[in-house]
């Protein structure tokens, strides 16, 4: 609080006046990043629902990079976190998954929108000097890992697969095999 203070110009002893905590004052700031949230509303095709309110919070995690840590421990329940469980749960349950499946799935659905935005956010917050990146490019036998080489060489250039994010792959791919589990359900 002191340190926040110092950078506001303020004495720490008057933001108290506004937070009890430095608890207080995360619990705030993270209500802000869930306001950004929407929630997977009843209404409308549930898939559609489901895909909006996971790019909606990826979006927002990505633009708040120290929230996804906060609100994965359980020190920083928040109200709208809870309305977005629940209503991800309602979805699910409403699309006619059964109580076993929407268990599964909705640990799949979190795990993969928070898990792939903890990994975006680590890859594009670790500074890259050329140099290593070089030596390590030199240290790799390409020819032994000829799909690694290929996988590298889209990295280095531009093309479709620029314009298209995979996290939006990955969940359409997670959805399409939803649909098709409701619509074939295996005995």
């Amino acid at each position: 609080m002191r340190r926040l203070g110092e950078e506001l110009g303020f004495e720490a002893m008057s933001l108290y006046r506004h937070v009890a905590s430095k608890k207080d004052l995360l619990d705030g700031m993270l209500d802000l990043v869930l306001a950004e949230w929407q929630l997977p509303d009843g209404r409308g095709d549930w898939m559609e629902a489901i895909r909006t309110s996971a790019r909606s919070v990826h979006d927002a995690l990505r633009r708040h990079r120290w929230a996804a840590g906060l609100l994965m421990t359980g020190s920083h329940i928040r109200p709208t976190r809870l309305h977005y469980m629940e209503g991800l749960l309602g979805r699910l349950h409403d699309a006619g998954f059964d109580a076993e499946t929407t268990y599964h799935v909705y640990h799949l659905l979190d795990g993969y929108i928070f898990g792939f935005s903890l990994w975006e956010i680590a890859y594009t917050t670790i500074p890259l000097d050329a140099e290593v990146v070089s030596r390590l490019m030199q240290t790799i036998p390409w020819d032994d890992y000829p799909h690694l080489a290929a996988h590298r060489d889209q990295h280095m250039n531009d093309g479709p697969h620029r314009e298209v994010s995979a996290f939006d792959v990955g969940l359409d791919l997670i959805l399409a095999g939803l649909r098709k589990t409701l619509i074939s359900p295996s005995t």
